[in-house]
């Protein structure tokens, strides 16, 4: 099949196919005209593909499973690894986001704090920034 009838079967884009060929995890038949013939199979390892990325999997790492999954041999006990895995990684992700995510609200309170002190030492609620000198063009 060409690349047009892989993507409207897959739902993934031709562009996104040519990028899965040119990182190799596609491999698909040249005809002699230049097409690229794709064999009936290639629909489950595009599915494949798609479904990893959607879990976050980055396809280096879907790249070292894909042969294992064309031959038949990627057994559940390895996918089940893989998932558990991206699930740590996940996991020490919203870790980091959250220790991010408490400096900054640590910031906003120091920042509201410095505001409410330079308002007190200002009563005018004039913000104590240096006085800018205007200066008329001739």
């Amino acid at each position: 099949m060409r690349i047009s009838q892989l993507a409207e079967r897959t739902g993934v884009s031709a562009h996104a196919l040519r990028h899965y060929e040119r990182l190799g995890l596609l491999k698909p038949r040249r005809l002699p005209s230049g097409y690229r013939d794709y064999d009936e199979r290639v629909v489950r390892e595009v599915v494949f593909i798609v479904m990893g990325r959607q879990m976050g999997l980055p396809l280096q790492r879907i790249a070292e499973n894909l042969p294992a999954y064309r031959a038949g041999r990627l057994s559940h006990a390895q996918v089940i690894d893989a998932l558990q895995q991206r699930v740590a990684e996940l996991d020490q992700e919203i870790s980091t986001r959250q220790q991010q995510r408490q400096a900054l609200l640590d910031h906003v309170q120091w920042l509201v704090q410095q505001q409410k002190q330079a308002r007190e030492r200002s009563p005018s609620g004039a913000t104590p920034w240096p006085k800018v000198r205007h200066t008329r063009s001739p």
